[in-house]
């Protein structure tokens, strides 16, 4: 029994031996991801995180730049509409109403909970995940392809994170290539509040808070040819790329405040993995 180095008295109540710790931790977790994966929970969540999206939506003051990108969007439908990731959650806000929008999300049980979000608030939702060639099978990413292919032909459009998960702010191949075979523009797009929690995640997460100014942001839209070699799409993802940076600094500027994943991106080596190139 562990005694204190100040006092005489042993100490009973306020010290657990490590292993045991340890292995409550892991029941705990165990028990919190086993609970997660429960359907009405994720109901619940699904439901709380749908009204929450909707109040701060009904609180918020969005400037939205340019003015007429209601008409543009309308005029270029469908369109596919390309985020960073950790700045998306708000990503619905930006599209007028009239538009059918479709999102990808991923096959996971945090997806599951994701997907029903997207349900409450009017978001087709399409399961599946990007990233390496070799891991889209088990992510469902080429059925994932081909239902985005199928879901612009029949006009709707399209709403995903441009970078691949881990890869922070580092534009894939995959949306230029899904622009390429689908002839629709990629719209580069900001929704952004200045009251908001930001976390140390590996994307720089934000998450809004209600009432308080928010802007909207929309690029000028990417288009890639149906023939497009590599160059071009190498110079296509890079253009996107610069355009999204370009698209969140604006909206952070009008909120008087800054991009909190900004210097994300070194430019190194695994900026040259996402593009498909060795240095």
């Amino acid at each position: 029994m562990r005694t204190c180095a100040t006092s005489s008295c042993t100490c009973t109540g306020f010290w657990i031996r490590p292993d045991i710790a340890g292995r409550r931790t892991e029941k705990l977790n165990l028990m919190l991801k086993t609970l997660g994966r429960s359907r009405p929970v994720q109901t619940m969540l699904a439901a709380v995180a749908a009204a929450y999206l909707r109040l701060l939506r009904a609180t918020t003051r969005f400037v939205i730049e340019p003015a007429d990108f209601a008409e543009r969007a309308a005029a270029d439908a469908p369109v596919i509409g390309a985020l960073w990731h950790g700045q998306h959650t708000m990503a619905h806000f930006a599209w007028p109403r009239g538009i059918t929008v479709a999102a990808l999300i991923s096959r996971s049980a945090d997806g599951e909970i994701n997907a029903q979000v997207l349900e409450r608030i009017g978001v087709i939702p399409i399961r599946g995940s990007g990233g390496k060639a070799q891991k889209m099978h088990k992510r469902g990413g080429f059925a994932a392809l081909r239902e985005m292919l199928r879901t612009l032909q029949d006009g709707t459009s399209l709403v995903l994170t441009a970078d691949v998960p881990k890869t922070a702010r580092i534009c894939g191949e995959g949306i230029v290539r899904l622009a390429m075979h689908s002839g629709r523009p990629i719209y580069p797009v900001a929704v952004v509040k200045r009251w908001r929690i930001d976390f140390n995640s590996w994307d720089r997460a934000s998450l809004g808070l209600p009432f308080g100014r928010g802007a909207i942001v929309v690029g000028d839209p990417v288009r890639v040819p149906a023939d497009a070699d590599a160059t071009m799409i190498e110079q296509a993802r890079l253009a996107l790329q610069s355009a999204l940076d370009t698209v969140h600094a604006r909206a952070y500027e009008l909120v008087g405040s800054r991009d909190p994943g900004a210097s994300l991106r070194n430019g190194g080596p695994q900026e040259l993995a996402a593009s498909g190139q060795t240095a």
